[in-house]
């Protein structure tokens, strides 16, 4: 019984460790999920409208020099940027934005792996860890997987430009980016997003097929020619910061729902813990009154 009894000690001193533990990740978490969340909060309106501009921009120029990036063509050669954290310990967030990634290698582009081009950019140490290991046939690009490390426009705006880059020259023909899209701090979600080519503005009813028509000054190519990129830019880096603050809202719902867990599985444990304490004492007790009777009878 006395073994019992250190076992279940040893065990409520490692839950409350843990639980420590869980506890100051929370916190950290939360005073990092703040900064992360106002950067993405502000920088997203500014995204989506500049995404909306281009979208509109090249749907007017149609046939022009200015719509390289919007040009739709056979996809030989495709990339795939696969955006995860670093680190774990933050729930299913990153094996679900990974599960989105593979959706798109196995079956949208199924056949460009298979003829040995599809190539995979992974930014975050959790995604490089999980392609590396099972995807060997394709190109994987490992130049990015430490970006996390500065979110400073013009460090991201590195990968951004080598994927544009490798568009216009031909070394692909389509890339998506899976990232973890933010919403709040108990909510994020796994996306697929089309990078380039650059979608176009569709007709709908709402807009009733009317596109706005815009004004260049200087000349159009001129214009265009550092307007586009610096838009792409601009979207690139709002799927980083999307999934930085997605990490530590992932992060701080995993450790407060491990502390809660730790609280009940410390009351489960000093019940169990009572229990063999009082069973030990009822068995002195009984060793006791019997070793007396014993003597009374003698």
């Amino acid at each position: 019984m006395g073994a019992n009894l250190k076992e279940v000690r040893l065990r409520i001193a490692s839950v409350k460790s843990t639980q420590q533990i869980t506890k100051a990740m929370k916190m950290v978490s939360a005073a990092k999920l703040r900064r992360a969340q106002q950067a993405i909060t502000q920088m997203r309106p500014y995204a989506d409208k500049l995404d909306s501009m281009l979208k509109n921009i090249l749907s007017n120029l149609e046939g022009d020099a200015g719509t390289s990036f919007g040009q739709e063509r056979e996809i030989v050669k495709a990339a795939v940027v696969v955006v995860t954290s670093n680190r774990g310990l933050c729930g299913a967030f990153n094996t679900n934005v990974i599960k989105a990634a593979v959706a798109a290698i196995d079956e949208k582009y199924a056949t460009q792996r298979q003829n040995g081009n599809l190539t995979i950019v992974c930014i975050g140490k959790r995604g490089y860890d999980y392609f590396k290991k099972r995807y060997e046939d394709c190109n994987i690009v490992t130049d990015y997987v430490e970006i996390f490390n500065d979110l400073s426009f013009d460090n991201v705006a590195q990968v951004s430009t080598m994927l544009m880059d490798g568009f216009k020259t031909g070394d692909y023909d389509a890339i998506d980016v899976a990232y973890g899209r933010f919403k709040n701090a108990g909510m994020q979600f796994p996306e697929l997003a089309k990078f380039l080519p650059v979608e176009k503005m569709e007709k709908t009813e709402s807009s009733k097929g009317k596109r706005a028509d815009y004004i260049f000054e200087p000349d159009k190519e001129s214009l265009l020619e550092h307007l586009i990129p610096s838009i792409l830019q601009t979207q690139f880096q709002k799927f980083l910061l999307d999934t930085h603050a997605s990490e530590h809202g992932a992060r701080m719902t995993a450790m407060d729902k491990a502390t809660e867990n730790a609280n009940d599985l410390l009351k489960e444990l000093k019940i169990t813990y009572n229990k063999a304490r009082q069973e030990a004492i009822t068995s002195e007790i009984s060793e006791i009154v019997g070793g007396a009777a014993a003597l009374e009878g003698s």
